[in-house]
């Protein structure tokens, strides 16, 4: 019994030992955590009516998402039409204003400043430039809906209230009256009258379509910048490191900087700083009764009635647009990039078939003359009209030539047309406010000439037709 008691009592103690150092042998227990949920892959959809937007140029966006039963995913993934976007876009043509009422309505003073225009209005004035010019920015629409950055912004596509032909009974004198609003043409320069340039903002050109041979050797202020860019594109072109792509551009680039470089040489142009002009769209040179360069105008705001002649050409699709000079005349704070009147407000009179020949230089003494003699003719003004003082120095004195252009680069050219305007400031309900006219000017420069018909003139309404 002893010796089985010992036998017991050893197998006890021998499997308490060995359960202590088990025990100790074994790793910690950890407590059990939540499994994290996995991060979301793209954010949370926002809920609220978010169908309607308001684009950055003033388009009113409403979208909606239709769905239809389908066949099987396999199926449906390679059927083009399975998965569409359908864009439209809804536009409402304005009506043109006819009678004097209507034009009193945006422009109350004009009937007394011009007392005689009632009866120069036919029973039905309306010019067809109006249904063309609003024809023009339909289709320039159906072009470039698929590229909204290209896209006429409601500002511009509501530019022009109307178009009227008028003639006087007696005088027989035809005129043809816009009402429109007024961006800035700060393009232009002469070095006979002004060797020195008046400065070069984004997208300026130192041509304007009225020109005339030059009269003395003088070069023009803004020929070494363009040399130095003709140097640039030549010498890269040159490399036998450059793409056949980049060389296809240079080609194209070269040829218009050695055009633009022919034209300073050759003429002078108007100075937009200096000279009274309005701008015309490209089509309004064309037709019945043709608008043509250096046509004699009148721009009537407010209380005030300006001299001027047409002196630039636009593109089609846009109106409304005047020289630094007058828009600075209008309101002070005018720049190339703000413009002087953002309603439809500014009433423009063109005289057609009234250009000097051969032309010139702007004579302003003769401007004011001409304009008054004009103004009679259609029943006259209560006003005098605005006297333009010459503010180019007599004998201006050389000074340094502008910066240079920059080195050019060759970049996808984007839009004419993206440029913001550079008015007051945006409505707050546009959800993309518009960018600074800093912003605008600092922006990368392109290989494409000053001079060549894309190149835009301002964040507005600036590029040839």
């Amino acid at each position: 019994m002893l010796v089985l008691f010992g036998a017991l009592f050893t197998a006890i103690v021998y499997r308490w030992i060995s359960l202590e150092r088990l025990q100790r042998a074994a790793p910690v227990e950890i407590p059990a955590m939540p499994t994290p949920e996995p991060t979301p892959t793209r954010p949370p959809a926002i809920t609220g009516k978010l169908d309607t937007g308001k684009l950055f140029n003033g388009i009113t966006l409403r979208s909606t998402v239709e769905t239809v039963p389908g066949a099987d995913a396999t199926t449906e993934r390679v059927k083009p039409e399975s998965y569409v976007l359908d864009v439209r876009l809804q536009a409402r043509v304005p009506s043109p204003n006819k009678t004097i009422e209507e034009l009193a309505k945006v422009s109350p003073q004009l009937p007394a400043l011009l007392p005689g225009l009632t009866s120069t209005l036919s029973a039905d004035p309306v010019s067809p430039l109006y249904a063309q010019l609003y024809d023009t920015k339909v289709r320039m629409l159906r072009e470039n809906l698929a590229r909204l950055d290209l896209l006429l912004s409601r500002h511009n596509f509501f530019d022009c209230q109307t178009v009227l032909q008028m003639q006087h009974p007696q005088t027989h004198r035809k005129a043809l009256l816009l009402q429109a609003d007024m961006d800035v043409d700060a393009d232009g320069s002469d070095g006979d009258r002004m060797p020195v340039g008046t400065g070069a903002p984004a997208n300026f050109k130192p041509s304007t379509s009225y020109r005339w041979e030059k009269k003395t050797a003088a070069p023009n202020p803004y020929l070494p910048a363009t040399e130095a860019a003709l140097k640039h594109a030549e010498d890269e072109y040159a490399l036998a490191t450059t793409a056949p792509g980049r060389k296809r551009d240079l080609r194209n680039a070269i040829a218009q900087l050695r055009a633009e470089v022919g034209t300073l040489k050759k003429y002078s142009f108007l100075i937009g700083a200096t000279d009274p002009f309005i701008v015309v769209p490209g089509a309004f040179t064309h037709g019945g009764d043709p608008v043509k360069l250096g046509d004699y105008a009148l721009v009537v705001f407010g209380d005030a009635i300006y001299p001027a002649i047409v002196g630039d050409v636009g593109p089609n699709d846009k109106v409304g647009e005047a020289s630094l000079r007058i828009a600075k005349q209008i309101n002070a704070l005018s720049t190339p990039y703000n413009r002087p009147v953002s309603d439809l407000k500014v009433t423009y009179i063109i005289f057609p078939g009234t250009a000097d020949n051969p032309v010139g230089p702007p004579d302003l003494e003769k401007l004011q003359a001409r304009c008054e003699t004009l103004v009679k003719e259609i029943g006259g003004a209560s006003v005098p009209l605005r006297h333009w003082e010459n503010i180019i120095p007599s004998s201006p004195t050389p000074s340094p030539t502008p910066t240079p252009l920059p080195s050019p680069s060759v970049t996808p050219s984007s839009s004419s047309t993206a440029s913001p305007t550079a008015s007051a400031v945006p409505s707050p309900a546009f959800a993309f406010p518009m960018a600074s006219p800093a912003a605008t000017a600092s922006a990368n420069p392109t290989l494409t000439p000053t001079g060549s018909p894309a190149a835009k003139r301002s964040p507005a309404k600036k590029r040839k037709p």
